[in-house]
């Protein structure tokens, strides 16, 4: 069999989607085109942005910004400068993005366990009868220092129970909360197959802040879970192997 599921690259296109949907709608972080009226108002608004490309993947060529009292610091992987004005910032933003297509996005300050950040990909597939199910949920975990939690970054990977226990969440917390993830991945791939049909996997990437609400920072159509097979307890990789091989995927 082969494999076959919908793939959209465009993060903008794919964000337009969650903000039709009333329910959803709140759980998206804002996010603008880049462009130097949006750089104002974003940092405006927000001590810190993301500035990310519309179709990367992986981590990769993500700049965070923070607003200081008196200037403005990107960091770029490990490396951070400063800009004193945002005509500044703004060239250095344009010069990098090479004339191609940028986002700025609400920075959500991530939740941490032992010390570090993290995030949360949930993983949801569509089974033979055409239902969404979510198969799995685990943890990104940030290297310290880096501005994405990706494994392509030095990243590594969690199991949700310890991650979160680690973040001082109670057992009765991670339960409510698994649920209310596994809620938001099925409801996710309802919104999507209004707008495009052949989707059968998504992976959620999702924030939790301060306070434990969970925003949703992007949605992978190509989701990679290779990384799981490489954890002690196989149990999740298999788990999501087992639906994939409906729709062609192996690994």
């Amino acid at each position: 069999m082969k494999y076959r599921s919908t793939s959209i690259k465009s993060k903008w296109e794919k964000n337009s989607w969650l903000l039709k949907h009333s329910d959803l709608r709140k759980y998206v972080p804002r996010t603008m085109l880049f462009n130097r009226d949006n750089l104002i108002t974003m940092l405006s608004s927000y001590s810190t942005v993301y500035f990310k490309p519309t179709g990367g993947s992986g981590g990769f060529n993500i700049i965070r910004i923070k607003r200081k009292e008196k200037n403005y610091q990107i960091q770029y992987n490990t490396v951070k400068s400063t800009y004193s004005t945002i005509d500044s910032l703004y060239d250095k933003l344009y010069r990098f993005s090479n004339k191609k297509s940028f986002l700025l996005q609400h920075g959500i300050d991530l939740a941490r366990t032992k010390g570090k950040p993290f995030d949360i990909r949930v993983m949801v597939q569509k089974m033979n009868k055409g239902t969404w199910v979510s198969s799995a949920i685990f943890m990104k975990i940030g290297k310290t220092g880096r501005v994405a939690t990706n494994y392509n970054q030095g990243g590594k990977i969690g199991y949700f129970h310890q991650t979160m226990s680690g973040a001082g969440y109670s057992t009765a917390e991670i339960e409510l909360m698994e649920t209310r993830l596994k809620g938001l991945g099925v409801s996710v791939g309802k919104n999507f197959d209004q707008h495009k049909k052949g989707f059968k996997e998504l992976g959620l990437d999702v924030a939790l802040d301060s306070k434990g609400k969970p925003w949703i920072l992007e949605v992978n159509t190509r989701p990679q879970f290779y990384p799981l097979k490489n954890m002690k307890d196989k149990t999740t990789y298999k788990r999501i192997v087992s639906y994939a091989k409906q729709y062609g995927r192996f690994k």
